[in-house]
């Protein structure tokens, strides 16, 4: 497991980006639960945030990437809107417990 940040660090609604290993990655905290993808568009492959730490729509009900505004669901990673629609973000595995927000999953396994 990597350590990512503390909880109290994700507030709910909010989403923040990171770089763990040279993956660039985010996580969102919806309905007290947190959700971790890499940062990634399935379009184009470009980052998804026009700013730093700001990848939800101004609703904060969705992923949004900036570059198309293609939205995704932030318990899936769907894209249900935009030129990628059908097509998923790349989930991480997380985990939260009293130290923070942990990944589980070994980005190295995967093809960048």
């Amino acid at each position: 497991m990597k350590y990512v940040c503390p909880s109290a660090s994700l507030t709910e609604g909010a989403s923040l980006g990171f770089e763990q290993d040279g993956i660039r990655l985010f996580v969102v905290r919806r309905a007290g639960q947190v959700y971790a993808y890499k940062n990634r568009c399935p379009h184009r492959g470009v980052p998804l945030e026009w700013q730093p730490n700001q990848f939800l729509d101004p609703s904060a009900s969705l992923i949004q990437c900036a570059t198309h505004a293609a939205l995704f669901l932030i318990e899936s990673g769907e894209c249900v809107a935009g030129p990628c629609a059908g097509q998923f973000l790349t989930a991480l595995g997380c985990h939260e417990d009293n130290q923070g927000i942990w990944l589980t999953h070994d980005e190295s396994e995967d093809d960048v």
